[in-house]
């Protein structure tokens, strides 16, 4: 087996680094007390194509959509400078960009994926409901027919991206069908007459992400921008979610990692008892599970990324890489925090802000319990 990036991998890592410390560190933490995103990189963001990256060149896309590992390397870079643009550009990407492409006629990719593509348009994935979070099949969303056009009415609640994207992805129900809803994907453009976004969350953390209330009503929208066909939105925002998984993977490795750095750096700088407290076992102990844990996280993440590289089943392995990856993050960071004591709790210092940051890890794209549940009822299923 073998576990190293490939050279193409390896540059992709080097350049995103390079371009994260230098253009997004310097302004992560005022995102994170503004609660926006800075507008400046914005547009370095789109001239190195980090919005197109599982988009393919010709609808003006970076080419790596069958390159899952080189999507997990670019997003795990960003992370470990700040989870709000990790979770602003992989949400994008892996659930809205990547649907599109995978599931869209070609009509929906001329209209919708070149402006995702280049940044031009930002996306947001539109399933949760006051009702309806874990369980997704409660969408109450409702889209009823009218001639060759669907009324939208409803909202959706804690979208990622919702206050700033231009292309939705949105999860109704269309009717009955025996017990169960019928769910469909309609991409909705945010100019359609009738939509409006609501609240915008205050959260714990990623704070500089977009997270807000969107409000339908009697919103309408073609019949041609159904994405996949009417009916099987349960099963295409399932697919979906499995890949937007191992994006939220790669984003906590790579808070994770920035945790773990940060600790130790201060461990080797701070003096107590006359010596470095990297010194003392406690702190070495705390340092080595950080690593472990993160490293964990990481090689998951890529075992997932290559299933879906190789065209094989990887929805288990992406439960798997969110859950520990995530943990991973949430463990080290508030390790981080305590190797920081007094400091740990200031603003002053980075790790305050991983560790608001690394909870949200846990709960958005499916809670720990939920991955937690689909690993186990994955086992059970397929035996010993």
């Amino acid at each position: 087996m073998d576990f190293a990036l490939n050279e193409k991998q390896k540059m992709l890592k080097k350049v995103t680094r390079e371009f994260a410390e230098k253009y997004i560190a310097p302004v992560a933490k005022e995102s994170d007390q503004k609660q926006e995103l800075d507008a400046r990189v914005m547009e370095k963001m789109k001239e190195m194509n980090y919005f197109g990256t599982c988009i393919p060149e010709e609808y003006g896309g970076a080419g790596l959509h069958e390159d899952t590992v080189s999507f997990c390397v670019i997003t795990e870079e960003i992370g470990r400078v700040d989870a709000s643009w990790s979770i602003t550009t992989g949400v994008h990407c892996s659930v809205v960009a990547s649907p599109i492409y995978r599931f869209g006629t070609e009509d929906q990719k001329q209209q919708f994926l070149i402006d995702l593509a280049k940044g031009n348009k930002i996306g947001a994935f539109c399933l949760t409901e006051a009702n309806a979070g874990s369980d997704a099949a409660g969408v109450q969303l409702k889209a009823e027919k009218d001639g060759d056009e669907w009324i939208l009415n409803g909202s959706k609640i804690f979208a990622t991206n919702g206050g700033i994207a231009k292309t939705l992805l949105v999860v109704a129900t269309t009717g009955q069908k025996s017990s169960r809803k019928e769910l469909t994907i309609f991409i909705v453009d945010t100019n359609t007459p009738g939509y409006s976004v609501g609240v915008k969350e205050d959260k714990l953390g990623v704070r500089g992400s977009n997270t807000s209330e969107l409000v339908f009503q009697d919103v309408r929208i073609p019949d041609e921008n159904i994405l996949g066909k009417r009916g099987e939105g349960f099963k295409l925002a399932m697919q979906t979610l499995d890949f937007g998984r191992i994006s939220i993977a790669a984003q906590c490795v790579g808070l994770g990692q920035a945790a773990l750095e940060a600790s130790i750096k201060y461990a080797n700088e701070r003096v107590q008892f006359g010596q470095p407290i990297g010194r003392f076992q406690g702190i070495k102990w705390m340092i080595s599970n950080m690593a472990c844990a993160v490293e964990s996280g990481r090689l998951l993440t890529y075992k997932a990324a290559y299933l879906c590289d190789k065209g094989e089943e990887y929805g288990f392995a992406s439960s798997m890489a969110k859950l520990v990856a995530s943990e991973a993050g949430m463990q080290a960071a508030h390790d981080a925090v305590q190797i920081h004591g007094g400091y740990g709790l200031m603003k002053a210092y980075p790790v305050e802000r991983y560790f608001r940051d690394a909870k949200m890890g846990e709960i958005y794209e499916g809670t720990s319990e939920i991955q937690r549940l689909v690993i186990a009822n994955h086992l059970l299923r397929k035996g010993i």
